[in-house]
């Protein structure tokens, strides 16, 4: 996996392009069911739906420059999540979004990832806003977020009555 293009490097990560290749540990990450708890809708998901997902990030990629991508250790190499700026249902704004393994829970790589994805999209990308939607009962993931400068926008209710949180990061003015 060296050769994909490289997005942004932290101290501990690097965060790097997928492909196809990477569908095992996509899958890996998706379908935990604690994981998933708070990912879409909640459901842990299917492996043939894992391609067409892979396959929606080269488009994206194509398109904005960006899309879903692997973490890394930056120096074993060894992939522990995805992280990435979508553009989900075809919404104007770029969303951060993060999923991580379980087993790299409460290391902070969460944190170390966002302040890299927003750093990037600001310096690489020139994106001057960006938005995060969580569970509202997912507390860990709204405090990676305001330490990676997100702050409450509004509470969206959905359809089936519940509700997402919509966090928004802003460029602060040179």
């Amino acid at each position: 996996m060296a050769s994909l293009p490289t997005m942004f490097i932290t101290d501990r990560l690097r965060v790097r392009r997928i492909d196809v290749a990477d569908e095992p540990i996509m899958y890996a990450v998706y379908s935990d069911p604690v994981a998933a708890k708070f990912v879409d809708d909640g459901l842990p998901i299917a492996r043939e739906l894992v391609g067409p997902w892979i396959a929606k990030t080269q488009e994206n990629y194509a398109c904005y420059g960006y899309g879903l991508s692997a973490i890394e250790w930056r120096d074993a190499g060894e992939v522990m999540g995805l992280v990435g700026l979508v553009h989900p249902g075809g919404q104007l704004e770029a969303e951060l979004k993060y999923s991580l393994l379980q087993s790299f829970w409460g290391q902070g790589v969460a944190t170390e990832v966002a302040h890299g994805m927003v750093a990037y999209a600001r310096d690489e990308l020139g994106l001057s806003e960006l938005i995060a939607t969580v569970n509202p009962e997912h507390l860990a993931s709204q405090r990676v977020l305001a330490k990676a400068g997100f702050a409450l926008r509004e509470d969206r209710p959905n359809d089936d009555g519940s509700v997402t949180r919509v966090m928004a990061w802003r460029c602060p003015a040179a």
